[in-house]
């Protein structure tokens, strides 16, 4: 009965957008031979086409009103329940990451090097949108900060990759203490706009001071990392940079996930859930709104020294509002909070892309398609809002049992 409604609703549709698109799909005027030609057939594609997509939707609707009542089916408990299946993957996923340069072309290896990069960005920005709650628009700023630190760094002062590092990172932060005390009393569409003008200051100043950044022209021949000061190959390089770019994954992973759990990851989410209350409950905003600024651009130029060395040539046009919103996409997409969920969505943005370059003039639009979908579907991201259940320690005898934190996967 409610499959046939909701064909009866689909046909419904079907006929208000055939009447809708009737003049524009059917009607052709010939003003040469003052003739008019009716194009029936698309009245029937657009008939058919629409029927089925709002059947598809209607669908998905109910398929998800329906998996919201039922109990969520992955848990990190039955993860734990069973470590030999948790341990088996990650071996099988760390064995994959160490053989994948030496598998495949020098081409593929850039790409997920590429793909990695993003990852980090994705987890450094979870960390001001995901936990604080604080939409950032202009987080590409930070990336070009680390970015352009290392090229200038190199070029003034003939430093490497490895001193620029930390170097870049330390001033992307400053940048992002710098960037949150005007925005501390502010919140919603008033921040962003403020974070995305940020962003935009940053990159017209890097196109316009030419005699700081060398303008639009960039800087060319940044040096790529060295092992033990031997200058490799190209090949040897790709391979040495997409290794570089793992290790900081993993880090990045590593120190994320200890921020959520500890005491200023709680503040952060406590900040995003209700601020007045957060501020109410004694938890310096200010200091916990700086924090998060200064943590989530930390990654963000880390990133941008692996970038201006691995690309060996920057210039403002690499930094502009699209990369921050590509970032912001990749959050969204994978759940906010959500450590695994940012991992996957920043695979499929960068991955997905180029596996449909066989369609040629039609895969950017099939990829947001696909996009689309998948927000109708799941909005709430791949993985989705974490919930963390605290039970207290129960005592029995002289042994303490710790029940650790439970975490719902929704």
């Amino acid at each position: 009965m409610r499959i046939i409604n909701e064909i009866k609703k689909s046909f419904l549709v079907a006929l208000w957008f055939m009447f809708l698109t009737f003049p524009i799909m059917v009607i052709k005027v010939n003003p040469l031979e003052k003739l008019i030609v009716w194009r029936w057939h698309n009245l029937a594609m657009v008939g058919i086409a629409s029927f089925f997509i709002s059947f598809l939707l209607r669908c998905a609707g109910r398929w998800r009103k329906s998996a919201a009542r039922r109990p969520p089916a992955l848990t990190m408990k039955g993860l734990s329940n069973n470590p030999r299946a948790y341990y088996s993957a990650l071996a099988v996923i760390a064995l994959f990451s160490l053989v994948f340069p030496f598998i495949f072309s020098a081409y593929e290896t850039s790409i997920m090097t590429t793909a990695l990069m993003y990852v980090i960005l994705g987890l450094g920005l979870n960390i001001v949108v995901g936990l604080a709650g604080l939409l950032d628009l202009g987080y590409v700023a930070f990336y070009a900060v680390g970015a352009y630190s290392y090229a200038l760094l190199n070029y003034h002062f003939g430093l490497g990759f490895w001193v620029s590092l930390p170097i870049g990172a330390m001033l992307a932060a400053a940048f992002g203490i710098l960037l949150g005390f005007p925005v501390l009393r502010l919140r919603g569409d008033y921040l962003a706009i403020v974070t995305l003008g940020f962003g935009e200051i940053i990159r017209l100043i890097l196109e316009n001071w030419n005699d700081f950044s060398f303008g639009p022209s960039g800087i060319a021949n940044i040096p790529r990392p060295s092992l033990f000061g031997i200058n490799l190959s190209l090949a040897a390089s790709t391979i040495y940079v997409y290794f570089i770019a793992l290790l900081l994954v993993i880090f990045t992973i590593f120190v994320v996930n200890r921020l959520q759990d500890s005491r200023i990851g709680r503040a952060w989410i406590a900040l995003r859930e209700d601020e007045i209350a957060c501020q109410a409950m004694g938890i310096d905003k200010t200091r916990i709104k700086l924090a998060a600024f200064a943590m989530g651009a930390t990654w963000a130029g880390m990133v941008g020294v692996l970038f201006a060395a691995k690309t060996t040539f920057i210039n403002p046009a690499s930094f502009t509002f699209m990369e921050s919103a590509i970032i912001l996409s990749i959050v969204v997409l994978g759940g906010m909070g959500s450590i695994i969920g940012v991992v996957i969505a920043a695979l499929l943005f960068v991955l997905l892309p180029e596996y449909l370059r066989a369609f040629a003039d039609y895969r950017m639009l099939l990829f947001g398609a696909v996009m689309v979908l998948m927000m109708i579907v799941r909005p709430q991201g791949i993985i989705g809002k974490v919930r963390r259940t605290y039970v207290r320690g129960q005592v029995t005898g002289d042994k303490r049992q710790k029940n650790g934190i439970i975490t719902n996967l929704l």
